[in-house]
């Protein structure tokens, strides 16, 4: 079952569901979730190794962030890939899981959101991939609108999250076993 924004909003209250959201969000949020923002972005290099039991991800290079009351925009030429990171962060229990999709507004100006599942007990900043695939540059903001989130109740059990990115760490800066 999808939460909608009145649990929601409970919740941000009563546990601290979603933090740093937007004033929109807190008084007026649209669909049945939250639209979160660009809070930071991201260029890897170097190389990556996902084996069976350890894994290094690729470097990092932090290219652009949010400042509150300074415009800050990032362009995006096509092909181009980063890790974005999100101004919100989350704090969830055992018993709600979230998804990330990309708002409309991100696909018809030809980004594309690599997001996915976040799994219960997971704490901090969502990060995930942002590939320009369409045929012209896109400028963004920083704090701009980028994906909207989803909360899901778990029902019948569920383990909280036990995975080495809690607390929204965008990359392993040597090679680690795998939990």
């Amino acid at each position: 079952m999808v939460l909608g924004p009145k649990q929601l909003l409970a919740l941000v209250k009563k546990i601290k569901l979603v933090e740093n959201l937007s004033k929109r969000e807190l008084t007026n949020p649209e669909g049945a979730g939250f639209d979160l923002r660009l809070g930071e972005v991201y260029k890897i290099s170097g190389k990556s190794f996902l084996g069976e039991f350890e894994r290094k991800t690729a470097d990092v290079k932090l290219l652009k962030q949010y400042k509150k009351g300074k415009k800050v925009s990032i362009t995006i030429k096509p092909n181009e890939f980063f890790l974005v990171k999100t101004m919100e962060s989350l704090n969830l229990p055992k018993n709600i899981a979230a998804n990330i999709i990309p708002r409309s507004t991100t696909y018809r100006s030809g980004i594309f959101i690599r997001g996915g599942n976040v799994h219960p007990g997971y704490q901090g900043g969502l990060i995930f991939g942002l590939k320009n695939e369409g045929p012209v540059p896109v400028i963004i903001e920083m704090g701009a609108r980028i994906v909207h989130i989803q909360f899901h109740e778990v029902k019948g059990g569920g383990s909280m999250y036990r995975g080495q990115w809690q607390g929204g760490r965008v990359t392993a800066k040597k090679k680690e076993t795998q939990v």
